[in-house]
């Protein structure tokens, strides 16, 4: 199998096992009973709290394989910077740990579980897009448009980010409950969908541009000739 095969198989790989993953976690908010789950207030992790738990598990579970599926593919074609290895690897665990360690029910109170979730969700939603910014240049070294529109997602993602900071700054000071000035669940939401979206700039295969042909001669006596025209 060649080189350039491979890259183009681990590539499908990882954009069939995170779109599934996507469409899973869609699902869940469209169908009973997760349904009644608040998309604008409540976290993804809330369906994990749910009888469809397995549901949630097997769509991060896909979302962690086509990680590395895309991962696996920017080294196949000499694009994987030592940084982004580094952080798709701690994003990739972080979701795996999210499924192992479940959120708090804070309706029973907090958890050790609760507690390695929240841990998790960190890591994850800050290292793909430093994984995505680190890796750009290498995967986009003749594609200055695709390697923009891959910063921008990172740096999108990282702005969502920035708005759950923004809101527990405001509570320091406030004395308010940070999770209640902002529509967390919506802004998570957006983070989740711009950082799939950045993974799939990333490692999404660039159209080599079409070779220049130059015309042959058509004149008799350059073609007798040559193309010297004597």
């Amino acid at each position: 199998m060649t080189l350039t095969r491979r890259s183009s198989m681990t590539w499908l790989a990882c954009l069939v096992a995170v779109a599934a993953g996507a469409t899973l976690i869609l699902t869940l908010q469209l169908v009973p009973p997760t349904d009644a789950i608040s998309a604008t207030r409540r976290t993804i992790s809330e369906y994990a709290l749910s009888e469809a738990k397995w549901v949630f598990d097997v769509a991060v579970g896909l979302i962690a394989l086509g990680s590395v599926a895309g991962f696996a593919t920017l080294r196949l074609r000499g694009a994987l910077p030592a940084a982004t290895a580094v952080f798709g690897t701690l994003w990739t665990i972080g979701l795996v740990v999210i499924v192992a360690f479940p959120k708090n029910d804070w309706a029973i109170g907090p958890s050790a579980s609760g507690t390695v979730h929240r841990f998790a969700s960190v890591v994850t939603f800050v290292c793909l897009p430093l994984a995505v910014l680190f890796a750009a240049r290498a995967a986009f070294p003749a594609a200055p448009r695709r390697r923009l529109l891959a910063r921008l997602l990172a740096v999108s993602s990282l702005g969502w980010f920035g708005i759950i900071l923004g809101a527990i700054a405001v509570a320091a000071g406030t004395g308010a409950r940070w999770w209640l000035l902002i529509p967390l669940g919506l802004v998570e939401r957006g983070m989740a969908l711009t950082e799939l979206l950045a993974l799939l700039a990333l490692v999404a295969p660039v159209r080599s541009p079409a070779p220049l042909v130059t015309p042959l001669a058509t004149h008799p006596s350059k073609v007798a000739a040559g193309g010297t025209g004597t």
